[in-house]
């Protein structure tokens, strides 16, 4: 069963957390701009601690997280960036009074681990979109959409169509995040049930034979073939392979599904850019794409 947490209202608490990788520099303007929102920010002790690459060690990470989950009073938690980590301490958590009092749990990239664990064990949606530590470069209509997802406020999104879209239209719960940590978390307690869903995937400075590899991978397993859409979003800062790889990303993800007839878009925005749309997990969409437009909307 689907749950959604509360829609946030001025005044509420969130708290910011680094559950993976440490931050390069301070997000004080990203903070000032929640504030701005009306929100009350509380700072996690991960935010600005290191160990080596990680945002403190994996103890601390974990407690910070923790604490955060626990506490009743926050009703969101925003990543303060991805990077690499969070599945040290994803099996460390206890959900169970995240359960009792469910809040947005927010990000991207590597934060697609927490995503996908809170929607396969408890229901519940998230948002994936733009951390503090990407609202520097972030685009306007997407700090926007990430206002709307929080506070309850219908995004609507209409594109340009791109070469290889296969048309069409589906309604489904949408779901999806980074495609490397999707395929990590197959065969665990965090694993994603794609049956049925709309998938959006992106994904960074993967090789083109990475991307080969994984969706293959995907489809062997019989997961693409049960989709009812899908989203294809970023896939930059390609790798360069010694001998090329022949293929796009693009391509590679076309071929691999044309087969299925379900609708397919290429170049959404959503993913490792500046223009990353905030998009709710869990939320029930639909996709519509043909020669002129690609839509997708809340069903």
């Amino acid at each position: 069963m689907i749950q959604q947490p509360a829609h946030l209202k001025k005044g509420d608490k969130i708290a910011i957390v680094c559950p993976a990788k440490k931050l390069p520099k301070r997000i004080d303007d990203a903070v000032a701009l929640l504030e701005e929102w009306g929100l009350e920010v509380i700072i996690g002790e991960s935010v600005y601690a290191a160990d080596h690459q990680f945002a403190g060690s994996d103890t601390l990470r974990c407690a910070d997280m923790q604490r955060f989950l626990d506490d009743p009073d926050i009703k969101a938690i925003i990543a303060g960036r991805g990077g690499y980590g969070t599945i040290r301490i994803i099996d460390e958590l206890d959900f169970t009074l995240f359960n009792e009092s469910l809040k947005w749990i927010v990000g991207f990239s590597d934060i697609t681990v927490l995503l996908s664990h809170v929607f396969a064990q408890s229901g519940a949606m998230s948002i994936h979109g733009q951390m503090p530590y990407t609202f520097g470069d972030a685009s306007a209509v997407s700090l926007t959409s990430l206002y709307n997802a929080l506070f309850g406020h219908a995004n609507s999104y209409s594109i340009a169509p791109a070469a290889f879209n296969i048309p069409g239209k589906a309604e489904g719960v949408l779901t999806g995040g980074n495609l490397t940590l999707l395929v990590m978390l197959e065969g665990s307690a965090s694993e994603m049930d794609f049956t049925d869903k709309i998938l959006f995937l992106e994904d960074v400075g993967e090789q083109e034979s990475s991307v080969d590899r994984m969706m293959r991978m995907l489809k062997r397993s019989g997961k693409l073939a049960k989709l009812k859409g899908l989203i294809v979003g970023a896939f930059n800062e390609i790798e360069e392979e010694v001998i090329p790889f022949g293929e796009s990303p693009a391509e590679i993800i076309h071929g691999l599904v044309k087969e299925y007839g379900y609708p397919v878009c290429f170049d959404f925005p959503v993913g490792h850019i500046d223009d990353n749309r905030a998009l709710i997990l869990g939320q029930s969409v639909v996709l519509s794409i043909d020669a002129h437009t690609v839509s997708l909307n809340p069903s």
